[in-house]
């Protein structure tokens, strides 16, 4: 018996999701990306995955190796409100590039809005609490039902994701980063390789692009998401952090 066998063997299941992530990547944490979103579409959570994309200045790898595996597989837009147009036009465009044929945009609850950010300046007070009501619970209601999601995360996105694994316990769901292991060398080789449209603002300056307000052109040197929330200590939107500890799953 191996080591990872041992491993696998020595999770109790009864543990949930943090014992379920110990042994998938146990047993398939080596996988290219490519053949990991195979796995789990196909094998490990069939009709029971979507894949969660913003349609950013990465997106396009993502989305093209899930429309290699199977274009039918949910993916989750989450449209705040506050995106750049840009944005919103690059994802008509890619949809039709790749014939990804159930994308469903996820936008916050009006009620919620009309009490907490009436006057569409909550950004600046609270950023956290923007995000929340404009992405983390939007993304919570979308998310029931299914059992695992993949992200687009990347171990070289920052020090808060550099210990990235290949699956992970999120709540009772399980999340999937195929690309955690992939450099921006590699995400522009594919995109070249495979002749992917780029979003309009990357070639402008902005290599990690969020919401309209809190994202600004990264300078040359600068680390890749320095332009998302500058001059605040803000470093996520709280997708991947925020919502966990309420049990939510997100």
């Amino acid at each position: 018996m191996g080591l990872l066998d041992a491993v696998a063997l020595a999770v109790d299941p009864d543990d949930g999701a943090e014992a379920e992530a110990i042994v998938l990547n146990a047993r398939h944490g080596a996988l290219d990306a490519r053949d990991v979103i195979a796995l789990a579409a196909n094998e490990l959570y069939p009709g029971r995955i979507a894949l969660v994309s913003s349609f950013g200045a990465e997106s396009a790898v993502l989305l093209h190796l899930l429309s290699e595996v199977d274009r039918g597989v949910p993916v989750i837009f989450l449209d705040t409100g506050r995106l750049f147009a840009e944005t919103l036009e690059y994802r008509t465009r890619l949809v039709a590039h790749l014939g990804l044929t159930d994308v469903r945009s996820v936008t916050p609850d009006a009620e919620r809005l009309h009490e907490t950010d009436p006057h569409r300046a909550l950004w600046m007070t609270d950023p956290d609490l923007c995000c929340r009501i404009r992405k983390t619970e939007p993304l919570a209601r979308a998310l029931r039902g299914f059992d695992a999601w993949f992200t687009g995360r990347k171990r070289f996105q920052g020090a808060t994701r550099a210990g990235l694994h290949l699956f992970e316990a999120d709540g009772e769901r399980i999340k999937i980063n195929p690309l955690a292991n992939w450099g921006a060398d590699e995400l522009k080789a594919y995109m070249q390789r495979h002749d992917l449209p780029a979003h309009p603002l990357v070639k402008r300056g902005y290599p990690s692009i969020g919401c309209e307000p809190c994202t600004s052109r990264v300078a040359p040197g600068e680390d890749g998401r320095a332009g998302r929330w500058r001059g605040t200590d803000k470093i996520e939107c709280g997708i991947h952090t925020g919502l966990e500890a309420d049990g939510s799953g997100i």
